[in-house]
């Protein structure tokens, strides 16, 4: 089994205490990778749409956008982690995001994350931690992604792990132990049912393609639905 991991920030304080548990019990018979950021992926989108224009490869920063997307692709399970900023996810968490664009539905999104599993963990001071987990549900939505769990905490009155009460951690913790527990008995040999709103956003994005490539069969986009076969009867999900 393959794990990937995105970890919001690089500090190992709260957040990244409640994604070691949720790892706990994979960690003996998991292969698991995970990138730190902003350090795996230092940079923000310049919006120069080269990706767009059908070649993410010549990306100003192709080296760390590729290599995070290689092990998104090969993994069975994504684990996304962010603390809340602002009510939000962090900024090096939605620069990384930004670079993926050219995979949301509208574009190019991977045939292979119709059929992935993922979990989002965030947490939060007073309030903003489910805002913080829709902004990277958005994107794994927009993937093609249907099945995803997330945990959200609010701790109230504290940031440092060392100085929470002992309840407030095990709690978390447990509640992260429990869903591990249950990702645990999943058969990754197969692929995750892809829900209706998943296939309802990608009918409709196969529409707006059909219209597309009758005003321009050169269209970047739609040669790619119609190399894949999408605006024809063929469909990424298998479930």
């Amino acid at each position: 089994m393959k794990i990937t991991v995105i970890n919001g920030c690089e500090k190992k304080g709260v957040t990244y205490r409640l994604k070691e548990a949720f790892l706990d019990s994979f960690r003996n018979d998991a292969e698991i990778t995970e990138f730190y950021l902003p350090r795996d992926c230092p940079n923000f989108c310049a919006g120069c749409t080269v990706c767009f224009r059908g070649n993410q490869h010549l990306c100003k920063d192709a080296v760390y956008v590729q290599k995070i997307e290689k092990a998104l692709l090969e993994a069975d399970l994504l684990v996304f982690t962010s603390p809340a900023y602002v009510f939000h996810t962090t900024g090096a968490m939605k620069a990384m995001l930004d670079h993926f664009g050219y995979r949301w539905m509208p574009h190019r999104p991977a045939k292979e994350m119709f059929g992935k599993r993922a979990v989002i963990i965030t947490q939060c001071l007073g309030a903003g931690a489910k805002s913080t987990a829709k902004d990277i549900h958005d994107s794994l939505s927009w993937w093609g992604v249907s099945y995803i769990k997330t945990c959200s905490f609010k701790l109230m009155s504290e940031i440092d792990w060392n100085k929470l009460p002992d309840k407030k951690k095990n709690e978390m913790t447990g509640k992260l132990k429990s869903l591990a527990s249950r990702m645990r008995t999943i058969n990754y040999t197969k692929p995750a049912h892809t829900n209706i709103k998943v296939k309802a956003k990608f009918m409709a994005v196969r529409m707006l393609q059909q219209s597309l490539g009758k005003q321009d069969p050169g269209y970047t986009d739609y040669k790619y639905w119609h190399e894949n076969g999408w605006t024809e009867n063929v469909r990424p999900w298998k479930r």
